[in-house]
């Protein structure tokens, strides 16, 4: 009964996250997405050690954004890395970024980033790809991975509000990379400006 009534709140805290995504914003402001990512890793710190899941990234872009969205973002891409972990095998995410090209703050459209989330999980089959993004739909059984089935729904909404695009590769036992292309919107900022 108990465990029922969890994922019953489990389910509605999903919802209510997914549903506020374009109804509760906060204006974009320069956000340094290496801090974002230190911060999650801070708030999964738990998981983490429980797992000893190894997760790296280098040098990521500051970009204007709503910093809670992207600390959702990042936050469900890495806890689905490691969730979605092979038996036995450690889990391992690196996240990286590809460079702006070199013209980014003269050119008048606007620089996009991609950043990629690499991981050693089970992976899935790529023909699977339309329905990994829709809330609710699920790969794998829930006796064997735990959630709601909400997390890349919501990670998919938070990337188009910033009018971006998620796509994702895999290769099943072997892992996947989760691909999101942002705007920096109007600005490209150094470090140093951003919150």
């Amino acid at each position: 009964m108990q465990s029922a009534s969890e994922r019953m709140s489990r389910l509605i805290t999903d919802l209510l996250t997914f549903s506020r995504i374009t109804t509760r914003t906060k204006p974009f402001l320069p956000v340094a997405l290496n801090k974002v990512a230190a911060e999650v890793l801070e708030d999964l710190e738990v998981t983490i050690e429980e797992t000893g899941a190894r997760i790296s990234f280098g040098e990521l872009p500051v970009i204007e954004a709503d910093e809670f969205q992207m600390k959702q973002l990042f936050q469900n891409l890495i806890s689905n890395g490691i969730k979605f972990r092979r038996p036995g095998v450690v889990p391992e995410i690196n996240i990286s970024a590809d460079p702006a090209p070199e013209n980014a703050s003269t050119s008048t459209s606007p620089a996009l980033v991609t950043l990629r989330f690499t991981d050693n999980g089970i992976g899935f089959d790529e023909s699977y790809i339309d329905r990994i993004f829709l809330p609710f739909q699920r790969l794998h059984n829930k006796s064997q991975y735990s959630g709601t089935g909400v997390g890349l729904a919501v990670c998919l909404r938070v990337v188009e509000r910033h009018g971006g695009s998620l796509t994702a590769t895999s290769t099943p036992g072997s892992g996947s990379t989760f691909i999101v292309t942002l705007s920096r919107i109007n600005h490209v900022y150094d470090v140093e400006d951003a919150v």
